[in-house]
């Protein structure tokens, strides 16, 4: 390859590292990206004469605020909230909020700079953005998350708009938390604008198919990956980790199509049921009762109960699908599962594998959909619902579910298309990266220096 341009990619990481120090997630969702450039920017030099790296690793803007709320005690209680609006290039910034203790600048930036990207790569209309508190909303009354997230659209109201930035969820951030700011921000800016968030109830503006997308999504993209080979999801062993609404509703599709989800997991531990997950006990304990998946083994006492969730990978499956979150999946973990005949990884988290089990799964020859493709189902059904209410309507589960079955094809297939063009044949990560790059650069150039 050609190393003056190696040295140029390699120049513009140092800066970001000196830049943002202390920020090594990152640094990782940068130099991930950052390893699939070199034959695209050999290709294109119009990519480094308008600075397109530089600029895409610079978010437009990062807010950062003070989040003060009183809880059920009287005693006021102060967090940190931020938004990072990374990239408008292609429409509203998009991406979820997130509310867990580990929520910093570091982090927010990450999934703010996939979700460019990942965005690029749904077809939709929508830039990247990302939001989030180090709030944890375990353990908290609804009245104290109601005061929380009023006190947190307070402040975030002024940066958002239908047109301008439109936040969904993300982990600690479900239905009724979004029900929440949706109230406050209406109550603050007059109106209804039904658009200025996603994720909503679907009573009043949110779209059928968005809590089941991303699982569902992910599930597709791993069936396009699998088809490749000749094969499908039909009695395949699968370990799912995590057991929110992603892990939920890919256990839910899997098994639909035939596969046999043996664990899944919480972040004390995670359960092995040789027989099959029962996916409705699972619903019952963490959507109804908001317990732990500990609580699996009382009522299937066939299963086994063991701490520490990245042990799920010791499990022996033919399909991987971490769930839970970041860098949960590593080199360690990689070599035990492709011992264990594993065929497949869809990664349904934001960057749950670490560079190095990814280096490693795509070395083994193990079919891997990487984040920012196989978990798009999320925002692409996201936008399909800031169109419905745009347009006024509400479609049907069979249509929204169809169209996120088309979207995701639509990804599996320019991913592997550019990874073919610039030679990483099979490579996803490196086509996902490069097919989203791509539409981005070629929009911010044709829109100049802004």
């Amino acid at each position: 390859m050609d190393s003056e341009v190696r040295d140029y990619i390699d120049s513009v990481y140092d800066t970001v590292v000196r830049r943002n120090p202390n920020e090594a997630e990152f640094h990782q969702a940068v130099q991930e990206f950052f390893e699939s450039m070199e034959p695209v920017i050999a290709k294109h030099p119009e990519y480094r004469k308008h600075a397109i790296l530089e600029r895409l690793v610079e978010p437009e803007r990062l807010i950062s605020f003070r989040v003060p709320w009183v809880d059920d005690q009287g005693q006021v209680q102060v967090n940190r909230g931020f938004r990072v609006q990374f990239n408008s290039t292609l429409g509203p910034y998009k991406g979820g909020i997130r509310f867990h203790p580990t929520v910093s600048a570091s982090i927010i930036k990450f999934l703010g700079f996939e979700q460019i990207f990942k965005n690029a790569l749904t077809g939709q209309p929508i830039g990247g953005g990302k939001g989030g508190s180090d709030f944890d909303p375990k353990g908290k009354s609804d009245m104290e998350i109601m005061r929380f997230t009023q006190s947190f659209m307070t402040e975030l109201h002024k940066y958002l708009g239908p047109d301008t930035d439109v936040p969904a969820g993300d982990i600690g951030v479900g239905a009724r938390e979004i029900g929440y700011m949706f109230g406050q921000y209406k109550r603050i800016r007059g109106g209804n604008e039904p658009g200025v968030l996603t994720g909503k109830g679907v009573g009043y503006g949110g779209s059928l198919g968005r809590t089941e997308a991303t699982g569902y999504g992910c599930i597709y993209f791993v069936q396009e990956m699998l088809a490749s080979r000749g094969l499908d999801l039909s009695g395949r062993r699968i370990v799912v980790s995590g057991s929110g609404n992603v892990s939920i509703f890919a256990i839910q599709k899997a098994q639909e199509l035939g596969g046999i989800v043996v664990a899944c997991s919480d972040s004390a531990g995670y359960i092995y049921d040789p027989q099959g997950i029962q996916l409705d006990t699972v619903k019952q304990i963490k959507l109804v009762d908001g317990g732990r998946i500990s609580d699996y083994i009382d009522y299937h006492p066939g299963a086994v109960y063991r701490t520490g969730s990245t042990e799920i990978w010791t499990v022996p499956c033919e399909i991987a699908l971490p769930c839970a979150t970041q860098n949960e999946l590593d080199e360690a973990a990689a070599q035990l599962l492709v011992a264990n005949g594993l065929l497949a990884v869809g990664e349904g988290a934001n960057m749950p594998c670490t560079l190095d089990a990814v280096h490693l799964l795509l070395s083994a020859g193990v079919l891997f959909g990487p984040a920012k493709a196989a978990n798009a189902g999320g925002v692409a059904v996201s936008a399909l619902e800031m169109a419905q209410n745009s347009m006024r309507l509400s479609w049907s589960f069979e249509e929204v579910d169809n169209k996120l079955k088309d979207i995701m094809a639509n990804i599996y297939r320019s991913s592997l298309e550019a990874a073919e063009e610039y030679g990483f044949q099979g490579n996803l990560v490196a086509g996902s990266n490069i097919a989203g790059f791509k539409k981005v650069a070629n929009a911010m150039i044709a829109q100049g220096v802004v």
